[in-house]
């Protein structure tokens, strides 16, 4: 009896692994942060969706990137394994600014089918393809753009929440006009934040406002497929950083090692710039000054890898005053995020930057009020902050079910 139920589970688990290791549906793996795969999953049920790159047919990955018009440029890779290895593609779809939730997932799904056909071809799924072909005049109109690729947005937010001691209010806005073509890439912007919240005590109130305002203007010319020069100004005023006016004019060069068509797969880049800077302060500094004019000079380099593995990216940028080279800051920023194995990916980021170059400071020290409701900047000789997780997924291959009751609440 003993060896006819071993037997019989034996059976079950041999069925079991067989149904997890065999179907006639093209499986396929989504590697994207800005998708709606659940709507993928709902409408291309031809498909089997598994959960790890390394148990797909087609690891389809999907990076974004902001376009001149507000939208994006969604840029999909295909690749082939297993018998479709070397089987590879690449396919891009651009949306607007005016495209709705609605209408851009469906035109991301659209590529995602477009770009699974040839896969199913090979693997032979002939018979859960249909071919529909829309005949249009295939006269091509030059296109006029009454706004010369002008694009203009506002933006205005508030924000508040309070309990019996204590209450809290927010508001921001800003204003942006930018050109963004294959040459020029011109951007402007206007942005104001004010924040103000109230303490309350059996004798006393305390009132923490921190207020900024910034503005800025950049424009940057194409000089070749890697090459670009630029000439950005900024000026902002900040209660907190003890800025009653901060302007900066600074022109600056960027070369990519690889052509700015591939950035979305891979960057190097090398950036320097240099300019000036007024500064008026609201309180004295510890320097002794109110008001002082500074040259600056600022070096960096940057470099990102997306790969099917995981993504990489790291960057490292000095900077330092003429007048004293002693007022420098050195900045640190690096993240990645690995697959190790199957179901397993682990991901770790982290900043530090070290300060040497805090003209601003306020003379005198900070209060407790000014360090607890951070009303002032502090002097520091640096600051880091880091993130480290793992994600391990186990059980049944295939995730193509999609349940979304009770989601939510």
């Amino acid at each position: 009896m003993k060896f006819i139920i071993l037997l019989f589970l034996t059976i079950l688990c041999v069925q079991e692994i067989k149904s997890q290791t065999e179907t006639d549906q093209l499986k396929v793996f989504i590697d994207c942060q800005n998708c709606d795969q659940n709507y993928i999953k709902q409408e291309l049920t031809y498909l089997t969706y598994v959960r790890d790159r390394l148990l797909a047919d087609v690891h389809v990955q999907i990076v974004s990137q902001d376009t001149g018009s507000g939208g994006e440029l969604y840029t999909f890779f295909f690749y082939g394994q297993g018998d479709l290895d070397g089987n590879n593609d690449t396919l891009t779809v651009t949306t607007n600014a005016n495209n709705t939730r609605v209408e851009i997932r469906e035109k991301q799904m659209k590529v995602f089918q477009l770009g699974l056909v040839k896969y199913m071809l090979q693997l032979g799924f002939v018979d859960q393809i249909s071919l529909n072909v829309l005949t249009t005049d295939t006269t091509k109109e030059e296109i006029k753009d009454p706004w010369n690729y002008w694009v203009f947005s506002l933006k205005a937010n508030g924000w508040f929440n309070g309990e019996e001691q204590y209450q809290n209010m927010n508001l921001n806005g800003g204003f942006n006009a930018d050109r963004i073509t294959e040459d020029w890439k011109i951007e402007n912007g206007f942005w104001m934040n004010y924040n103000r919240g109230e303490y309350y005590f059996e004798d006393d109130t305390i009132i923490s406002e921190r207020q900024s305002i910034w503005v800025d203007l950049s424009v940057v010319k194409s000089l070749t497929s890697h090459l670009s020069a630029g000439l950005s100004t900024t000026s902002f005023s900040s209660l907190f950083d003890n800025y009653r006016i901060n302007a900066t004019i600074a022109p600056a060069f960027e070369y990519n090692i690889f052509p700015y068509s591939e950035s979305t797969k891979r960057q190097i880049r090398f950036t320097y710039k240099i300019g000036g800077r007024h500064n008026e302060y609201n309180e004295e500094t510890i320097y002794n000054q109110l008001s002082e004019t500074l040259m600056f000079e600022n070096l960096g380099v940057s470099a990102m890898f997306q790969e099917k593995w995981g993504s990489i990216s790291a960057r490292i940028n000095g900077s330092h005053y003429f007048h004293n080279f002693s007022l420098n800051r050195l900045n640190f920023r690096a993240s990645l995020n690995l697959r190790l194995f199957k179901g397993f990916s682990w991901n770790i980021s982290g900043n530090l930057s070290l300060i040497h170059d805090q003209i601003s400071l306020p003379l005198g020290d900070a209060s407790e009020e000014d360090i607890l409701l951070s009303q002032r900047l502090l002097q520091t000789g640096y600051r880091y902050w880091g993130n480290m997780g793992i994600h391990y997924t186990f059980g049944s291959i295939y995730n193509s079910v999609v349940n979304p009751r009770f989601q939510g609440i």
